[in-house]
């Protein structure tokens, strides 16, 4: 028997996130379980599947029945990136996926351990200038975008900083606090507290003007580097084939919670943008993203 919106859900959701706990994917599964859980009168639940840059969270979510209790938590990298990057990825980013909504957008933030002896962006490049090799970053897995907007700055500066993936931006966030790694570019909201606390020293937004919760650190063309303009976006999707009556009630109320005020302070608290997309707006966001990163990772000449 179909799946009704009008009696959807009569059990737990589970909300598949493909990061570990600790980075913007987590937080943004979190972030909108808790009021979807009021607003369905069922229980949300967060899972966090890490690993194969977002491939087990991907694979598990494209293989369970599309009705609507298996949804996926998407960081966009994972999702428009990694296709051009991992061959043989075992699923589809169109094909295999629903969109549901869009949840949340950040640009990113370049963060560098403090015993580094560099205070800005340009510090930064000239001691990886003057150290060929010694310098490394930390990202979330292959084909993040934290990958790709580091490579990009290795490809603008003239630069050879050395990749080291994660499964996701908590375990490498870990590394880089204790300084086993040097630097990172990912989202604000897992990065805040560390900032404000002197733990990480934060030295460009990569967007064309600041950040409201960053008021001190420059943009990134203030730091000299105006093309280095790269954002992140988390959202949900379900399986494909999942009754759109589904898709829309699980939109629906998702814009409804997004809309508020409330949802929308703890977003920019965080360092981020509640920007809501419907099924349709995001499906067509997701094909533009894919042929715009896809040529960046050409250019970049960015390889498993």
């Amino acid at each position: 028997m179909p799946v009704g919106a009008e009696t959807y859900p009569q059990r737990p959701v589970t909300l598949i996130a493909s990061a570990a706990p600790g980075g913007t994917t987590d937080l943004a599964a979190r972030l909108i379980a808790e009021p979807l859980s009021k607003a369905l009168g069922q229980q949300v639940v967060v899972e966090n599947r890490p690993g194969a840059s977002g491939s087990l969270a991907a694979q598990a979510v494209a293989r369970a029945k599309p009705d609507g209790y298996t949804l996926l938590l998407q960081y966009s990298g994972y999702q428009v990136i990694t296709p051009a990057v991992v061959k043989n990825l075992g699923w589809d980013p169109i094909k295999d996926f629903a969109p549901v909504a869009n949840i949340l957008s950040a640009p990113q933030v370049v963060v560098v351990n403090p015993s580094l002896p560099v205070k800005s962006l340009a510090d930064l490049v000239a001691y990886a200038k003057a150290n060929p090799g010694k310098l490394n970053y930390a990202s979330s897995g292959n084909g993040s975008l934290q990958q790709v907007s580091t490579e990009l700055l290795n490809m603008m500066a003239g630069t050879r900083i050395t990749h080291i993936p994660y499964k996701g931006t908590g375990p490498a966030l870990t590394d880089l606090l204790s300084g086993n790694v040097d630097m990172t570019i990912t989202t604000p909201p897992p990065l805040i507290p560390h900032i404000q606390a002197g733990k990480l020293r934060a030295l460009a937004i990569t967007d064309k003007s600041r950040l409201a919760s960053l008021p001190d650190v420059p943009s990134a063309p203030e730091a000299g580097y105006p093309d280095l303009d790269v954002s992140s976006w988390f959202a949900m999707y379900a399986p494909a084939g999942t009754p759109p009556a589904v898709v829309n009630k699980l939109a629906g109320e998702i814009g409804k919670i997004m809309r508020t005020d409330a949802f929308r302070k703890k977003a920019a608290d965080l360092g981020a943008d509640a920007r809501f997309m419907d099924p349709a707006e995001l499906a067509a966001y997701t094909r533009a993203e894919l042929d715009r990163w896809a040529k960046v990772v050409k250019a970049a000449n960015i390889q498993e």
